[in-house]
Order: structure tokens, then C-alpha cells, then sequence
């Protein structure tokens, strides 16, 4: 209760500066959250933007990697932060959306974060280390069948979309699989490369190169349409899973009230970006497909997406472990 009074006085006295904020915004380095490690898609998604986003307000931006708690410390750390612009979150669906249903957070990031920009809708991807005997989704099947209980997969950290998917993969086909958390896609996905774990779950853009260069196989994809990036590559529905549709998220937040001019400026900022050819290209490459979306579209985009992933969380029977 004193928190939200507190939250709601700041609110209203920073509405009061909004126009001289508004114009002389930015003056000062603005720091790009990424509640992960380094190596993750949102640490990347968040770098692929520094470069155009300095030219464009011609001030530094930063990423500041801020990684733990399956992204709840980063994403509490912006929630908490002056809503001035110079304090953003690259958040996914895990941090402002899944985590809600799992954690007893000392936030509600539908309510204290405002949404900039939609920055990357990528799929998930069951992959496997080359030395699993199975080139498909049935050989995959089968073979978890025979040993109960023998088989591990990684995901991103508890409660992440990849730990969903796999989950949701049990359920499917009916296996007994076990899950290994990691804090981040990027320790997840080398475990599995180095043959720690021979199973995981993550997305396309991380996946994209160890794919190329033959260091895990990937069996089937998590959307509802092929990637863009793994055409040959079928989806879990394709391969007997219905209603297997888990799509990634990526987007810019700012605490909520950031001034509306500002947010709107970084959205447009954003979407310049993202339609640059080299961008566009290299998101592509990495399988992200997004229609570019006005703040108030983006919005109203999470505003849909709390209900359907609590549906999935309860679906799955996902637990913090």
C-alpha cells in the first residue's frame, strides 16, 4: 500500500516536469538493462541496438547485463529506477509476464513498467547434442521412452520459455525427462555443446551458429509457422505435439511514468533501427519476425499475453525448483 502511494506520488510530480524532460531529452548516457548474462538473446537483441540508438540521440547507450533470478533482479532493478528515459529494460515474456505466476516478486511488472517497443518475436527450439541417437522428434520419442528418467534437458533458468517448452514436451508425448535450470541461455546452450546435457530448449537467435557449424542438431521448433531461420527444420506440431505454440517475446521497457514523449521517441527510435537493412537481415538470419508496433500496440500486446502465459504455466505444471 505505501508503496503504491509512493509510486503514484512520484508519478504525478514527475508528470508535472514532463514537457521540460520531454525537450531536453537525452542529455546524459542512457543504460539498456539486460537481466541475463552475456550471450542470451535478450543480450544480443539489446547490443544489436546500441550502435543505431547512439547515433539516432546522440548520447551513449549502454547494456548493463544485470542477471539473476531468472530475470527478476534486473527487471526489478528498472521497475525501481527514476522515470527519466536514461534506465531501460530489453525484457522478454519470461521476466514481465511468466514470472509473475511462479515468484512472489516484489514488483508487478504489468503495472510498474511501461512498454516502449516490440523488439523480436523468435521461436524456441528442441536441440540435441550430435551424439543423441536421434535425428527426429519420433527417434527422440522413442528413444527417452526406453530409459525413464535417464534423459536431461537445459533450459534458461526456471520458469524461462525454454523450461515451459520442455515441460510442455513432457506433457505431449508423455516422457520423463529432468530439468537442469541454468542462470542464462548462454551457460545452458555450452553445456549442451560440450556434451554436459544432451538435450535443451532455447531460441533461434542463440541456436542460429551453433546450428551452422554442426555443434547441436536441432529436432523441431516451438511456433506455429516453420522459422525463418530453420526452414528444413519442423515444428512440434508438424511432429505430432498439438497446440504447441511458444512464441519468445522480446521487447524495450521503461519504469513506469516515463513521460509518454519519451516513450514514444524510443519507440520511434526503435523501430528506425529494426527497419535498417543490416538489422532487418541479421534478425532474419536469427530467426526473429516482428511487425513493427506503436507503444500503445505493444501495450496492448503484453496486456494479452499475461492471461494466455498463465495458462501455459498452469498447462505445464512448471515449479521453481
Amino acid at each position: 500500500m505505501i508503496r503504491n502511494f509512493v509510486r503514484a506520488a512520484a508519478v504525478v510530480m514527475t508528470a508535472a516536469l514532463w514537457p521540460a524532460m520531454a525537450q531536453e531529452y537525452p542529455n546524459q548516457t542512457i543504460k539498456i538493462v539486460s537481466p541475463y548474462p552475456p550471450g542470451g538473446t535478450t543480450d544480443i537483441l539489446a547490443r544489436m541496438l546500441v550502435p543505431k540508438l547512439t547515433a539516432a540521440l546522440g548520447q551513449t547507450v549502454i547494456v548493463d547485463n544485470k542477471a539473476g533470478a531468472s530475470g527478476n533482479i534486473g527487471t526489478e532493478l528498472v521497475a525501481r529506477s527514476k522515470p527519466d528515459g536514461y534506465t531501460l529494460l530489453l525484457g522478454n515474456n519470461t521476466g514481465v509476464v511468466i514470472n509473475q505466476n511462479l515468484y512472489k516478486l516484489n514488483i508487478n511488472p504489468s503495472q510498474d513498467l511501461v512498454p516502449v517497443a516490440l523488439v523480436g518475436l523468435v521461436p524456441s527450439v528442441l536441440y540435441v547434442h550430435p551424439s543423441l541417437p536421434a535425428k527426429n522428434v519420433a527417434e527422440f520419442v522413442a528413444l527417452v521412452r526406453k530409459s525413464p528418467g535417464k534423459y536431461s534437458f537445459a533450459s534458461a533458468g526456471s520458469g524461462s520459455p525454454q523450461h515451459l517448452s520442455g515441460e510442455m514436451l513432457k506433457i505431449a508425448f508423455d516422457l520423463d525427462l529432468v530439468h537442469i535450470p541454468y542462470k542464462g541461455s548462454g551457460p545452458a546452450i555450452m553445456d549442451v555443446v560440450g556434451g554436459q546435457v544432451p538435450i535443451g530448449f532455447d531460441s533461434t537467435v542463440v541456436l542460429q551458429p551453433h546450428v551452422a557449424g554442426g555443434r547441436v542438431r536441432p529436432l523441431a521448433t516451438s511456433g506455429a509457422k516453420r522459422a525463418i531461420s530453420m526452414p528444413d527444420v519442423p515444428t512440434m506440431m508438424e511432429s505430432g505435439a498439438r497446440d504447441f505454440d511458444l512464441t519468445n517475446w522480446y521487447g524495450l521497457f521503461a519504469p513506469a511514468g516515463t513521460p509518454p514523449e519519451i516513450v514514444n521517441r524510443l519507440n520511434a527510435e526503435v523501430l528506425k533501427a529494426m527497419a535498417a537493412p543490416e538489422i532487418k537481415e541479421r534478425l532474419a538470419k536469427m530467426g526473429s519476425a516482428v511487425d513493427p508496433l506503436t507503444a500503445a500496440e505493444f501495450a496492448q500486446f503484453i496486456k494479452e499475453e499475461v492471461p494466455r502465459w498463465a495458462t501455459v504455466v498452469k498447462k505445464s505444471g512448471a515449479k521453481i525448483d
